[in-house]
């Protein structure tokens, strides 16, 4: 994609990332890609804002070039120290050796530590500005969202924030940049969520305080490091961030994740009994397959909805592994305040229940039900369950009901 000036004198220089695999090495991003977004100020002083990966350094330079000289570079900001923001850096020094990099004190820092600069860096004040000509900069501290290092960068005469991480999704973007130009607005909505359950979401109350700095700040523009710039309705992307975040200390949305695995089927008759019960109250469910979906899709749901119901086998004495996998992320991404209930099937000694039993309580989850039995399960076994299922889907709407009261 071309550079496009999306205020008077501010360029979007970004790139797609279309070739990484796993985003931080962790997260599925094959088919949805991701977009690395910089942004250029051209006023009597020129500053960059965040920059791109390493590996895409020369597609990313080659952008920078189609709007201004380099070498004339007056700042680099650094909202945020993560490569794939500040992987770029270097080679952009190379050709512009008497730019100035901007950062918080711990940012600063970490230019020694990752890149070893030294010289040329200014270490800011929270609330500091910079004044580039018919243009300011404020820098406003958000530590934790999702570095310590982290700030926003707000272009006051203009009315933009350029939030770093804050307000991201994955996603390339096909030739529209903006909310209101992009084919497919749920998509991208649904890839923030994604986004955000797998990064941020474990740092919700830093993100909470962050939205609250700028509570009263006029923004007309966000235009976040990761995602669409969101230019129709800006106040779209922080109010869903903000929702998604208050999720971690309060009951989410009604509605149940199922999550299961299984290996010789007999946890999953228990299941589709359960889901029966879950079904005749009328409550929404979604069924993921631990063994088959990356934990990446799946925590979406988990963080966004009030209920669990867990569904697997004892292996070895333990749980089954593809679904420790799972409980053991939801736990690392702070997962908290869910009904919950756990079924499944074991040979000769139980031991998925007791670990369920453990991670629930680690977790803070509610936990309605819970039962284990023995190979195949028989008609009293598939009832339970199918109680089960009822008991859950009741519990999720009564946590709705006190949380509205």
């Amino acid at each position: 994609m071309k550079p496009i000036e999306i205020r008077p004198n501010v360029w979007w220089v970004g790139i797609n990332d279309r070739v990484t695999d796993l985003f931080e090495g962790l997260w599925p991003i094959r088919e949805e890609g991701i977009s690395y977004n910089s942004y250029l100020i051209k006023d009597e002083k020129t500053a960059l804002i965040d920059l791109s990966k390493e590996m895409l350094s020369d597609d990313y330079l080659a952008q920078l070039a189609e709007v201004f000289d380099i070498s004339t570079l007056d700042y680099v900001i650094i909202n945020h120290m993560e490569p794939d923001h500040s992987g770029a850096l270097t080679r952009l020094l190379e050709l512009a050796p008497k730019a100035q990099i901007l950062g918080m004190p711990k940012a600063i820092a970490m230019l020694a530590d990752f890149y070893g600069l030294t010289e040329n860096t200014e270490r800011l004040k929270n609330g500091q500005e910079l004044n580039l000509g018919a243009n300011t900069l404020r820098f406003v501290y958000t530590p934790f969202v999702h570095w310590p290092e982290t700030m926003m960068t707000y272009l006051v005469e203009q009315k933009v924030l350029f939030p770093c991480d804050g307000y991201g999704g994955y996603g390339t973007l096909d030739g529209a940049i903006y909310d209101d130009t992009c084919a497919d607005l749920d998509w991208y909505e649904a890839e923030s969520l994604r986004y955000f359950t797998n990064i941020v979401a474990a740092f919700s109350k830093s993100v909470l305080a962050a939205i609250d700095k700028f509570a009263d700040t006029q923004i007309e523009l966000v235009a976040p490091s990761h995602g669409l710039i969101w230019r129709k309705n800006p106040g779209r992307i922080v109010e869903l961030y903000r929702r998604w975040s208050e999720y971690y200390n309060s009951p989410a949305e009604e509605g149940i994740t199922a999550l299961f695995g299984t290996m010789y089927r007999n946890t999953e008759h228990a299941l589709s009994a359960a889901l029966e019960g879950i079904a005749s109250e009328g409550v929404p469910v979604t069924v993921y397959d631990v063994r088959k979906t990356n934990v990446s899709y799946i925590l979406p749901d988990l963080w966004t909805r009030r209920g669990v119901l867990v569904a697997a086998p004892t292996y070895e004495g333990q749980m089954f592994p593809a679904m420790m996998d799972v409980l053991m992320m939801a736990d690392r991404k702070r997962v908290k305040h869910k009904q919950a209930a756990y079924l499944g099937s074991y040979a000769w000694s139980g031991g998925a229940k007791a670990a369920f039993d453990e991670l629930a309580a680690k977790m803070g989850w509610q936990v309605v039900n819970a039962f284990d039995f023995i190979g195949r399960p028989q008609t009293l076994g598939l009832d339970r369950a199918r109680e089960l299922g009822v008991q859950l889907a009741r519990a999720v709407k009564s946590a709705g009901q006190r949380s509205d009261g």
